[in-house]
């Protein structure tokens, strides 16, 4: 009996345990991977033709530059190391922003090109000579890529084919909502798309609205904490034209002293940026 009973808590525990013994295999969640986001990022910057390899020739050269002026006014390694990582990021900052910009003023725009596709939908055109013709008819910023796909349907008459690379050249998620409402309605069929893209562009401006209010209320207090994150190191710049400063930051207890504040600032910037950044759509339909 007390052998069945030490078999039976034996097993219990044994079940107990099971979970943090042979955790279950989930599948890894879909996330775009580092050379996609990169790819994303280059074409809603408008750079989509840039190589990547250019991309990291010109930020390699841009921190050599960065280290070359560090060392030539500082003459401190510390600073050195610094100086070549700010200009290795600089290539990166300027593509994030431009994209982020171009974002901002795209999100103006979907509403108008959903109701140009409405209008064209209404008015008997089929779903590629209405998206098609979004590259005369609709706005200034998206005329180029829907030309392409203007052209790319005319030479291969492949919908689905032409739809993927337009939205490989928007790589914005509410394009890809767009582009993926066409394609059910090309494959599928239905009678309600105008009702759908009408619903899909009220969402897109009252979005659009309540973001550029936020965005308005959150500029002021988003520049003052750059200035509050830059002024110091401005400072070190100025007290660097007086030589016992330098020979002062040149030792073990300055570069300690460097490294901390450099932490510091790194970790108050992206408590900056993540507290005052609004959520982003990712790019589901890829």
């Amino acid at each position: 009996m007390s052998l069945i009973l030490g078999g039976m808590l034996g097993l219990g525990l044994l079940l107990t345990l099971s979970p943090v013994l042979w955790p279950t295999r989930r599948e890894p969640a879909s996330r775009p991977r580092f050379t996609e986001a990169v790819r994303d990022e280059l074409a809603l910057a408008g750079l989509a033709a840039a190589p990547l390899s250019v991309v990291v020739a010109v930020a390699a050269t841009l921190a050599l530059v960065g280290a070359a002026f560090a060392q030539g006014v500082f003459r401190i390694p510390v600073l050195t190391v610094i100086g070549a990582v700010l200009g290795a990021a600089v290539v990166p900052s300027l593509i994030r922003a431009r994209a982020a910009r171009r974002r901002s003023a795209n999100r103006a725009v979907w509403p108008e090109v959903v109701d140009h596709l409405v209008a064209s939908v209404r008015a008997g055109m089929s779903l590629p000579d209405s998206v098609g013709a979004l590259g005369e008819l609709g706005p200034a910023a998206t005329r180029a890529a829907f030309a392409d796909f203007h052209a790319d349907f005319q030479r291969t008459g492949n919908f689905a084919l032409c739809l993927d690379r337009l939205k490989a050249a928007l790589a914005d998620p509410i394009a890809d909502r767009i582009v993926e409402t066409l394609r059910m309605a090309r494959e599928v069929g239905g009678s309600d798309v105008t009702g759908v893209l009408r619903g899909l562009s009220g969402y897109l401006r009252e979005d659009a609205a309540l973001r550029a209010e936020v965005v308005a209320r959150q500029s002021w207090i988003r520049n003052a904490a750059r200035l509050g994150v830059a002024a110091p190191w401005m400072l070190l710049l100025v007290l660097a034209s007086r030589q016992e400063t330098l020979v002062a930051y040149d030792s073990p207890a300055g570069t300690m002293l460097i490294l901390t504040g450099a932490g510091i600032t790194c970790i108050a910037y992206r408590a900056m940026v993540a507290l005052g950044r609004l959520p982003e759509e990712r790019r589901w339909f890829r």
